[in-house]
């Protein structure tokens, strides 16, 4: 049985930190790409980071140099470091785990943005205050 377990979201003020953690089971982690995308009310899905096998990563605009993903094969966890937190990130933040071969981590992060990957998780809520 597959499974994606978020955790590590909660409160922040505007300018904080929070990280965030999946843990994966029930398939070959190691093989897939691996992405966040977060549901804001009202909102569509948003593609906020990926990565790739080999480990290179792409960002949505919006949190380029505040997020960073990174992923340890070892422990099939995937990790998402959010720094200088805005209002606006404020979401039902999800994992996923999509197939990608010949595909760069750009693509990847589109590809969650349109809802289309293999697995996902149920998400872990991030509220941020101003």
């Amino acid at each position: 049985q597959v499974r994606l377990v978020e955790s590590g979201g909660g409160s922040a003020q505007a300018g904080g930190s929070l990280n965030l953690s999946c843990v994966a089971s029930g398939y070959a982690f190691s093989d897939h790409c691996m992405g966040w995308f977060r549901q804001a009310p009202g909102k569509g899905d948003d593609g906020v980071a990926s990565i790739d096998r080999e480990g290179r990563f792409s960002y949505a605009d919006s949190v380029k140099g505040r997020f960073a993903i990174s992923r340890e094969n070892a422990k099939n966890t995937l990790y998402l470091r959010m720094n200088s937190l805005k209002s606006e990130d404020t979401a039902v933040y999800r994992c996923a785990a999509l197939l990608c071969d010949r595909m760069t981590p750009m693509q990847a992060l589109r590809l969650l943005s349109m809802g289309r990957f293999t697995y996902s998780g149920q998400g872990t809520q991030v509220n941020v205050s101003s």
